[in-house]
């Protein structure tokens, strides 16, 4: 999937000329935690975020700095003050555009956000903004996304065990020769050996997303990898799948 494919074309805008107050009451009307900041010709410059609001001196939440940090880093002391003082919405922004383009996959947005620690990335195209990507959106995308509990073609048991072996086999971190599964009436019995306690979820989660598995039983036994000690045993409990 794309940018284009998930992003809100809706977007609520403000000019760098406008004043916080402004910027404050769009996202509390629109429920939303950034802007993306424009200058007069349209061209984003900018965004805005709830964050750039926190530490005002409006509220006594402004920093305070010592006279060390004044004297050693007297440059942000001041840019703190900007942000505790600042009117105009173009006082905040630093100019730093992040954005990406409609073409961009879900894979690039999700590293932008995580890199650059944003909640929400502009979609710019031949210079226009033309839409947003917040991780709501991509929450939405995954809804749409996750196996529903509708009727599906009738799936064999054969066609199940075939479907989980593959997945593990296409898996780095999965002990192949050691794991393996037994299935009847659609549920799977997960048996076999694994050297780390943390391959038991994994091997479950494969389970539960194979397409025409019902439940998941695990018997796994987890041992250590250098003596062959048993360390766990799995609980025989069922678990729903998809």
């Amino acid at each position: 999937m794309k940018a284009s494919d998930v992003m809100n074309r809706e977007v609520v805008i403000v000019s760098g000329g406008a004043s916080l107050e402004d910027a404050a009451r769009l996202m509390v009307q629109h429920r939303i935690s950034g802007l993306p900041v424009v200058n007069d010709q349209g061209t984003v410059i900018g965004m805005i975020t709830e964050g750039d609001l926190l530490k005002r001196a409006e509220t006594g939440t402004a920093h305070r700095a010592s006279w060390l940090a004044a004297f050693v880093w007297p440059g942000r002391v001041a840019q703190d003050y900007v942000r505790s003082h600042a009117r105009k919405v173009d006082e905040l922004i630093d100019g730093d555009v992040i954005s990406v383009t409609p073409d961009a996959s879900l894979a690039e947005v999700v590293a932008i956000m995580e890199s650059r620690r944003v909640k929400r990335v502009p979609v710019i195209d031949g210079g226009h903004l033309v839409g947003i990507v917040a991780r709501a959106d991509l929450v939405k995308a995954l809804a749409k996304l996750i196996p529903g509990s509708g009727a599906a073609p009738a799936v064999t048991d054969a066609q199940i065990r075939e479907r989980f072996l593959k997945e593990v086999d296409g898996q780095s971190w999965t002990p192949r020769v050691a794991v393996d599964c037994e299935v009847k009436d659609g549920v799977i019995d997960l048996h076999g050996l694994i050297t780390d306690e943390r391959m038991r979820p994994a091997l479950r989660v494969i389970a539960e997303n194979t397409k025409g598995a019902h439940r998941v039983r695990d018997h796994l036994v987890c041992i250590e990898s250098i003596s062959g000690a048993v360390v766990s045993q799995g609980s025989d409990d069922e678990h729903a799948a998809a």
